[in-house]
């Protein structure tokens, strides 16, 4: 089994990596801010969210705890999307999942002070949209590693803690955070969800048509949700993050709410007009974090009130 130790080694592209590694990529424009690796020591790996009178439920690790903090400049992604990719990298290397939680799940402003993080600028925290995950590979001696993604206007936040037997190398720091001219996503990635789906990862289901602060789809066939629904039946084993964006119009914490319920709409259109299995769906919300167009016009403010389809399987 390939251990973490090795996959952090490979972030940059550009480092020399030892045969027989794999990689774990993050998004174009990353840019490694901090890292700090303690041959011998202890982490309280959260394993439980932020509970009232008992804090934040930890497991204590050691071994060799490496540290790190990214930035990602010039991605379009959201922090969710971010930690997707993460997460299905990581499970496909072998590690079980032991727990992951978002912003309300994992206790708002209690958790996020609760737990270990990075200090800033190195490493941002948005106390509305953060999501954090917890992994271990099993073995003689096994590794554990910690994900917390959260992002600002202008960039993307990733902390990764591992722990493991084996040290880090440390990964050189890009010297540029200049953003790469196509790493921002596109508002139309493909015309055919098949490509889309496949190549970027995402569709965006552009005919859904939100009113501000209102989570009613409202009737109509949207040829968008027939698209989709045809590509889930075709493809059983697949399963999607319908993923709730808003305007910029309220309070962050009211359009996460928005969001959410948006992307629960659509996702309710699908199983009871469609009859998509409910199994092959999630529903997710992102407020206003994520936008595709500006804020500052109507049509703008239109086209950000939109649902998307995140592919979340990893084969």
């Amino acid at each position: 089994m390939i251990r973490l130790a090795h996959l952090l080694a490979a972030l940059v592209a550009a480092l020399p990596v030892a045969a027989g590694a794999a990689d774990l990529s993050l998004p174009e424009g990353a840019t490694l801010r901090v890292e700090d690796v303690e041959p011998a020591g202890r982490y309280a790996l959260p394993v439980g969210p932020w509970r009232e009178g008992n804090g934040v439920e930890t497991e204590s690790v050691s071994g060799s705890v490496t540290r790190q903090a990214w930035r990602i400049g010039g991605t379009g992604l959201t922090s969710y999307e971010i930690l997707l990719d993460l997460r299905d990298q990581i499970v496909r290397e072998g590690y079980d999942v032991e727990f992951e939680c978002s912003t309300e799940s994992c206790g708002g402003f209690d958790f996020r002070y609760g737990i270990e993080v990075i200090g800033a600028p190195e490493m941002h925290v948005d106390l509305g949209d953060y999501h954090f995950l917890a992994a271990t590979a099993p073995g003689e001696t096994p590794d554990h590693v910690s994900l917390l993604v959260s992002r600002s206007p202008s960039a993307g936040f990733v902390q990764i803690v591992h722990v493991g037997a084996l040290a880090v190398r440390p990964a050189a720091p890009m010297t540029s955070t200049k953003a790469e001219s196509d790493a921002a996503l596109p508002r139309q990635i493909a015309d055919e969800i098949g490509p889309a789906m496949e190549e970027i990862g995402r569709f965006v289901l552009a005919d859904l048509v939100f009113e501000t602060g209102s989570a009613d789809l409202g009737p109509g066939s949207f040829s968008s949700l027939q698209i989709l629904a045809e590509y889930l039946e075709a493809n059983p084993g697949k399963r999607v993050a319908l993923v709730g964006h808003t305007d910029a119009e309220g309070s962050l914490a009211g359009n996460l709410s928005l969001s959410k319920r948006r992307a629960a709409s659509v996702m309710s259109r699908l199983i009871e007009d469609f009859g998509v299995d409910a199994g092959q769906l999630e529903a997710e919300g992102v407020g206003y974090l994520a936008p595709i167009a500006s804020n500052q016009t109507g049509e703008g403010r239109t086209v950000n009130r939109r649902v998307e389809a995140i592919l979340v399987s990893t084969q």
